[in-house]
């Protein structure tokens, strides 16, 4: 197998405010590459932070150029970046919870949740999902927060290849234990690297829980952040053994 080195990024959003949490993506992608990381996946919706309401007014076309320091810093640093934001795929169509796949290469993809909670669909419609990413050997699969609560959607990504099942979430203290009990129920049972990268802080009225973790193909907690504030949970895979490593911000 070749190397992988793959983070969480556990991010506290300022809510609406996405020229903030820009430069605090822009920190973290820093950071991450740093520390060797090839792949980053942010939280739910972490440049806007979880607001349906302000999300009709945030929405952007994936190719916006709100994106360009993410996109060019990504391509500077040769670090993929996957990051929340609601998106519209067409000027009169309804917003989506997107995570925007922002390559090494320069290169932009679009990852749509595909299965929204109860009450999303005030201020969303469901999307299509996305490519698996592929790392080497390796294959990504993305998922957003309630994509994972259909264990159909963690069993098509393995048909489909994946050796990494990555979730960008927003869990609350009061759902960690059901939530992450599902994700490391899927590790052992699809045989997948699974990596779950959570709100550091409070988010929409939430009190996300933080604790962002990954579990290995065997269903054993590799690495989770101890709490909330910004961190990257960090999985190195080398010479066929991972470890895992959280890096406080």
């Amino acid at each position: 197998m070749t190397a992988l080195t793959l983070a969480a990024a556990q991010t506290v959003s300022i809510p609406g405010d996405v020229a903030a949490n820009i430069q605090r993506h822009l920190a973290l992608m820093w950071a991450a590459a740093e520390q060797g990381v090839q792949c980053l996946v942010f939280p739910e919706l972490s440049l806007t932070g979880y607001e349906p309401f302000l999300a009709a007014d945030l929405a952007i076309a994936p190719q916006d150029a709100v994106l360009a320091p993410l996109r060019e810093l990504a391509r500077e640093l040769r670090l993929t970046a996957v990051v929340g934001m609601p998106v519209r795929l067409a000027p009169q169509a309804g917003v989506l919870i997107g995570a925007l796949v922002l390559g090494a290469d320069g290169s932009v993809g679009v990852y749509t949740k595909q299965h929204l909670h109860p009450g999303e669909e005030l201020a969303f419609a469901a999307g299509q999902g996305g490519e698996v990413l592929a790392f080497g050997d390796d294959r990504i699969a993305l998922a957003v927060c309630a994509d994972f609560s259909q264990a159909s959607h963690p069993r098509q990504a393995a048909a489909a290849g994946a050796t990494v099942y990555a979730a960008s979430v927003l869990i609350s203290e009061a759902g960690y234990a059901a939530d992450s009990a599902l994700l490391e129920g899927y590790a052992a049972e699809h045989g997948l690297l699974v990596l779950m990268a959570n709100h550091g802080g409070p988010s929409g009225g939430w009190a996300c829980a933080g604790r962002s973790a990954i579990w290995t193909a065997d269903g054993n907690l590799l690495v989770a952040a101890p709490g909330v504030g910004d961190a990257l949970v960090i999985a190195r895979r080398d010479g066929g053994q991972w470890t895992g490593q959280v890096v406080a911000l």
